[in-house]
């Protein structure tokens, strides 16, 4: 395989291959976020047109800048992956801007209120939910018959660590994250016979704005000490990266996991291992 020496905002190393995803258009949901905007980036070296989606405008806008991509490379729709007349809409657009859709990283996610489950408000806990599990079963069921007409596909749906643990003042996460592998299984199952792979890809602990979120809110003012505690859990002694999640939504991705479907994909240090 023939490697090349790029250079520019797209690339975390100097050097890639540049045609894992050649000719394929992908599909990243929570495009504004630090696994998405990574994953584009990873996605567009490697030859991918990539749309990212985001309900957030503005920061979405900012993401798309920083990676600087051409038009007939990137491009960027505004939608909230839990209405469906925005799922809908931001696939159609996908197809008519790029030809068609071969891969949904369906990312999009939020933590929500951290806190015990008693105190947690019903729409607090229905939100969650909302984006977490609707998102990504919007997001599948409106993609199929954009990869159908590809003749097959790809489908990678964020879970977590907290999809295969419990963890005390994360209920609604907790459930979400559950339940996206659920629905990753019964769609690897239903989709198979159409040539579409379904797998999760699940982060442990990732230095980024969520974590962030997570540890201020389990305890205002002392979030470096949640962070400590959780690094603590870590066997691999840190937090994980956004390129070491978008490296594993690229295989899953990729041709190169075609006889991956209906799995669990761990990226968490050893987190789940003890």
């Amino acid at each position: 395989m023939e490697r090349v020496v790029l250079s520019g905002p797209l690339h975390e190393t100097e050097e890639t291959t540049m045609n894992r995803l050649a000719g394929k258009v992908a599909l990243v949901t929570g495009g504004s976020g630090g696994i998405g905007e990574a994953a584009a980036r990873r996605f567009l070296a490697e030859g991918a047109r990539v749309m990212l989606v985001d309900v957030n405008e503005e920061a979405l806008i900012r993401v798309a800048k920083a990676i600087a991509a051409p038009a007939d490379k990137l491009a960027v729709c505004v939608a909230d992956v839990s209405v469906e007349a925005d799922v809908k809409r931001y696939v159609a657009e996908c197809a008519k801007r790029f030809g068609g859709v071969d891969v949904l990283f369906d990312n999009a996610g939020i933590e929500g209120k951290i806190g015990p489950l008693a105190n947690l408000a019903v729409e607090d806990f229905d939100r969650v939910l909302a984006v977490n599990v609707r998102g990504a079963f919007l997001g599948i069921k409106h993609a199929v018959p954009e990869m159908v007409k590809r003749g097959g596909g790809s489908i990678v749906v964020t879970s977590s660590v907290a999809g295969l643990v419990g963890s005390p003042g994360l209920s609604a996460y907790v459930s979400s994250k559950h339940a996206v592998i659920g629905l990753m299984r019964t769609a690897a199952a239903e989709l198979a016979p159409l040539k579409i792979r379904v797998n999760t890809v699940n982060p442990g602990p990732i230095d980024n704005r969520m974590m962030r979120s997570i540890e201020d809110q389990a305890a205002p003012g002392a979030g470096d000490a949640v962070k400590a505690k959780f690094t603590a859990l870590v066997p691999w002694g840190r937090y994980g990266t956004n390129e070491e999640i978008a490296n594993m939504a690229l295989f899953l991705a990729s041709d190169e996991s075609g006889y991956c479907t209906g799995s669990v994909f761990l990226a968490d240090g050893g987190f789940t291992a003890i």
